[in-house]
């Protein structure tokens, strides 16, 4: 579970800085949306290894509220780049 949720959290970073270079609006809403879906991946990830005493209270708190805070900025990135186009 560990690796999966490596996978798809590095997954998002690595969306979003092609999304920087996206060869149109809708490129960059595609790149966007993946990285949003990694995102939730790796909420579910961390939900499981929480779930399994992998992480502790402490830790799992600190880092599901990074997790859905990047959750957030990435919805709204892509709710406001499809109403500006």
């Amino acid at each position: 579970m560990s690796k999966q949720l490596l996978r798809s959290g590095t997954s998002i970073g690595a969306n979003i800085c092609e999304a920087q270079q996206a060869q149109s609006p809708m490129d960059f809403l595609s790149k966007m949306s993946i990285a949003l879906k990694e995102a939730y991946e790796s909420d579910y990830w961390l939900r499981l290894l929480h779930g399994t005493e992998y992480l502790t209270k402490d830790e799992y708190d600190s880092i599901i509220a990074d997790c859905r805070a990047i959750t957030k900025l990435l919805v709204s990135i892509i709710k406001s780049t499809k109403n500006n186009n």
